[in-house]
């Protein structure tokens, strides 16, 4: 990469410190709690997956330019100035090696989100040039096509005639006026069409009226995980005004962790006022439908089941109990993990590894910390609520031969 490029990205890293940054690094005791939160350091032992050591060359461009120590350390030549170099050694740990799970930052004795300063250095990282191809690819996609994917609108059609076909229920595109606005991750439409005609047949059951929109159907916000601020609020900007064009009481985030952080909690800062509607997650819609008793069931599965909790969704996200509420409905002998809820593990894949190639071996790796959580129970079956997740974990129970069903819960 050119000097140009990096110093574009120390630039962008410079614009990142703010008093959060200044907190985190003055004071971080190195106690290492955060290494073992993190899969990627249990499942490798590999010290340079330590959650804090990933954060380095902000950490020393912070100490250089924003701290009176190391301003004198820098003119007494005792501290190296940040390369392009180390930028391009950085990238394996910025995006290989970290999902944005958030359990380091829940286990810090010091209450330091080490996923919002990753967030921060990755935001320096693509601007010098250093995010790697396949997020690269998948966000100019997004811009492009309006999906990380690929997928177009013409797809999606495709898949609501199947609906019709199987189930004899329309899918509602652009209907002014509904109560609620379906998003969709292309992973749904793609891999799990299920998704769709469970959805229409739901709404159809409770008696609500929604619609997806021909503008912004996607969900899959790539600029969040790549890190460009810019991108994040331009597809976060397009849902906002297909949801305000059709007049929408709610948009539904689909099974998709980071979908949900994007558009409920960020989407707003990102760009810079609040929501018109309310932001929901299908689970938070299912739950309500239930309480409401609108949502009705038959029969019960007698399998031994348990639930892997998205970390956006449930960590980060806080939709804890409404899967747990939804899960018992139809599952009679449900068992949680050792660790679940918000201490659950991650399943490796999230925060745009999972469309990073270079990070297969080292993410299938990390998916060894879910193996154990499943040895342990001895399930029938595995239910989720994320289609990443889901991906993840089915290419994971066949690189280690186990033989066990994935469902999605909706």
């Amino acid at each position: 990469m050119s000097k140009a490029s990096l110093e574009r990205g120390l630039n962008v890293l410079r614009e990142q410190m703010d008093t959060p940054t200044a907190a985190f690094f003055s004071a971080c005791v190195h106690c290492g709690l955060c290494a073992h939160a993190c899969l990627f350091y249990t499942e490798t032992c590999n010290p340079k997956y330590m959650p804090v050591h990933k954060l380095e060359p902000m950490r020393r461009l912070w100490e250089q330019e924003y701290t009176l120590t190391g301003r004198i350390k820098k003119l007494l030549g005792l501290s190296r100035p940040i390369t392009d170099g180390e930028l391009a050694e950085w990238q394996e740990l910025v995006y290989n090696t970290c999902t944005l799970c958030g359990r380091c930052s829940l286990v810090c004795p010091a209450g330091l989100d080490l996923t919002y300063m990753i967030r921060k250095l990755r935001e320096g990282m693509a601007a010098a040039g250093h995010a790697p191809e396949g997020l690269i690819g998948a966000t100019t996609r997004a811009v492009k096509l309006g999906s990380p994917m690929g997928v177009t609108l013409k797809a999606l059609q495709a898949q609501a005639r199947h609906v019709k076909e199987d189930s004899g229920l329309d899918i509602p595109f652009d209907v002014e006026g509904a109560e609620y606005m379906v998003l969709l991750s292309s992973m749904e439409i793609i891999n799990y069409p299920e998704y769709l005609q469970a959805i229409a047949r739901i709404f159809h059951q409770a008696g609500k009226t929604w619609t997806i929109s021909s503008e912004a159907f996607e969900a899959t916000n790539s600029g969040i995980q790549i890190g460009v601020s810019d991108i994040a609020a331009e597809l976060v900007q397009r849902v906002v005004d297909a949801a305000e064009k059709l007049k929408v009481k709610t948009i539904i985030s689909p099974e998709c962790g980071h979908a949900y952080t994007a558009i409920r909690w960020e989407g707003p800062n990102l760009i810079g006022r609040p929501f018109g509607f309310k932001v929901r997650h299908i689970l938070e819609v299912l739950d309500e439908l239930r309480e409401q008793g609108l949502l009705r069931v038959e029969g019960v599965e007698d399998a031994r089941m348990t639930f892997h909790d998205p970390c956006q969704l449930v960590r980060r996200g806080g939709v804890i109990e409404q899967p747990r509420n939804l899960i018992r409905m139809v599952v009679k002998n449900f068992v949680e993990m050792k660790d679940h809820g918000r201490m659950n593990w991650c399943c490796g894949a999230g925060g745009g590894v999972s469309a990073n190639e270079e990070a297969t071996e080292v993410r299938l790796k990390a998916f060894r910390r879910k193996k154990k959580q499943l040895d342990r129970l001895q399930v029938d079956g595995l239910v989720t609520a994320c289609a990443n997740c889901r991906i993840q974990i089915e290419e994971g129970l066949e690189e280690n031969d186990m033989d066990m069903p994935v469902i999605g819960l909706t």
